[in-house]
């Protein structure tokens, strides 16, 4: 009996209990690093001048405002096209397969600046030789800047991310899809219920880096004059003659917007996988 094996139960039991020391993260090179965050934060606020935050928020939180509007509605749209535009190369028939394949190849193979100057400027020069649209109720919103961004920003998200449900939809398990099919399922019933579902799980962690890239793509329209965070710190730029605040102001309210986006999809994720 007393030659017998200790089991790793055993051995686990005899290791010394760990003593919790609650002031562990405070080694020498983390003091030295939230001094220097703490000291560099104190050094904004006082030695540069941010007398322009009060004259300009109302400007600043319109700005903001439609940056989100932006991103939500673009990148919500543009996802439901991702969706059959990504089916479709899965299913078929070839014609479809390669037109979609092609539409994925130009938006995703030119510069998106590229896509927003040709359908502000070129479709956009086509409608005032249109009399009768002239006319029309839609006259108003089609001397507006909104509509051509917000066409350019929906195709480049379904492009890039028809490509991504192309794959996660070719990434399901056939024997779940079979296994639906042997229990009755319509097929529409099957793409609703198990393909979709899980071609969404499958890519959400790319979803949420392609939310955060649409982010980043939205200053673009500020070239064809929508006034988004981006133009609004321009326009202060360009009236009070101070560069570095504002920049450093706009860099805060990205990388604040882009941390939410990345924490609302970690969560997302942990949710899948506790499911």
């Amino acid at each position: 009996m007393d030659n017998i094996p200790s089991t790793p139960t055993s051995l686990a039991a005899k290791k010394a209990p760990q003593i919790f020391r609650p002031f562990t993260w405070l080694m020498p090179h983390r003091v030295i690093l939230i001094g220097l965050v703490i000291y560099l934060i104190s050094l904004l606020i006082n030695k540069l001048d941010w007398y322009w935050i009060e004259e300009y928020q109302d400007d600043i939180l319109i700005g903001l405002w439609r940056t989100l509007v932006l991103l939500v509605t673009t990148f919500v749209t543009g996802f439901i096209l991702a969706i059959p535009i990504g089916l479709v190369q899965v299913t078929g028939p070839k014609y479809l397969a390669r037109l979609a394949q092609s539409f994925c190849s130009v938006i995703r193979g030119t510069p998106l600046l590229l896509q927003i100057w040709l359908i502000y400027y070129g479709i956009g020069s086509i409608f005032p030789e249109i009399e009768w649209l002239r006319d029309s109720f839609l006259w108003p919103y089609l001397t507006d800047a909104w509509p051509y961004a917000f066409l350019a920003l929906t195709l480049s998200v379904a492009a890039y991310e028809g490509e991504i449900m192309r794959g996660a939809f070719a990434g399901v398990p056939k024997g779940e899809l079979e296994a639906a099919k042997a229990f009755g399922m319509s097929p529409f019933k099957i793409l609703t219920r198990i393909w979709l579902p899980r071609a969404i799980q499958r890519s959400l962690p790319v979803i949420g880096g392609e939310v955060i890239l649409q982010l980043k793509a939205t200053p673009l329209v500020a070239t064809i004059t929508l006034i988004d965070t981006y133009a609004v710190f321009s326009k202060i730029r360009q009236e009070t003659y101070i560069v570095y605040e504002p920049l450093l102001f706009m860099t805060g309210i990205y990388l604040i917007l882009a941390g939410i986006i990345a924490l609302i999809f970690n969560r997302l994720e942990k949710k899948n996988e506790a499911h």
